[in-house]
């Protein structure tokens, strides 16, 4: 269906904040495990992307929230032809030749070379995770009539981060012992858990955003009559 076009103060801000946190998360978060002593469990094994990640459902939770379905899936798509981008921009500068003083290919290759079997997966997860978890928020909140926001971000992260993380550690790391196969489930349990704490941890800030773009733009989005197609830019 289409909605009249309107004209927002801040919504390109919010896209632009999506949009630099969802690759800054993936170019930089991916090349390190990270590993945490906890008492009683031991080591918590995680990828390091996992802290900053979730705050890119955040903003989509955000945009759901207050602009509708159809407006993040735009940001959505958005920010999945900047990640190509990035991953063919880093593709290129890894392989170009160093000059012969420069000593730190080995490095760079390590930190910015993911093969593109990871590049593949990580946009596959992406896709799908953003996409449930933007539908889950716009249907949950016409089930809750607008109310308990909290319920939305965190249930809708719940089900979108689940997404996430089961299909990017398989395709990006089974079989390649990069990750033994036999602790991929734990390191996919530690990521769901981390992303979905962070979004926890952030909903009184959810709150307060949500409340200010509520008041400023004066939309409060439902999508009772949106077309949910993730593959149309069409509002």
């Amino acid at each position: 269906m289409t909605h009249p076009q309107r004209t927002y103060q801040f919504y390109e801000f919010v896209m632009v904040a999506f949009v630099v946190v969802l690759v800054c998360s993936n170019l930089i978060g991916p090349a390190k495990i990270a590993s945490v002593d906890i008492p009683g469990w031991g080591a918590y094994v995680f990828g390091a992307g996992a802290v900053f990640f979730p705050i890119s459902y955040i903003f989509g939770d955000v945009l759901t929230e207050v602009y509708g379905y159809a407006k993040a899936r735009r940001v959505i798509w958005a920010g999945f032809g900047a990640l190509i981008f990035a991953s063919v921009m880093a593709t290129i500068v890894v392989a170009l030749p160093p000059a012969p003083f420069w000593k730190h290919q080995d490095a760079y290759e390590i930190a910015f070379g993911n093969a593109w079997r990871v590049v593949a997966a990580s946009m596959t997860a992406y896709f799908c995770g953003e996409f449930v978890n933007s539908f889950v928020l716009a249907k949950m909140k016409i089930l809750t009539e607008g109310r308990a926001l909290w319920m939305r971000t965190i249930g809708s992260t719940i089900f979108g981060e689940a997404v996430d993380s089961a299909i990017f550690y398989p395709l990006a790391f089974y079989g390649t012992g990069i990750i033994p196969n036999e602790v991929l489930p734990q390191v996919m349990l530690a990521q769901f858990l981390t992303k979905t704490c962070v979004e926890v941890l952030f909903t009184p800030v959810t709150y307060l955003v949500v409340g200010f773009l509520k008041k400023h733009e004066h939309e409060d989005y439902y999508d009772r009559d949106t077309n949910f197609n993730p593959f149309t830019l069409e509002e």
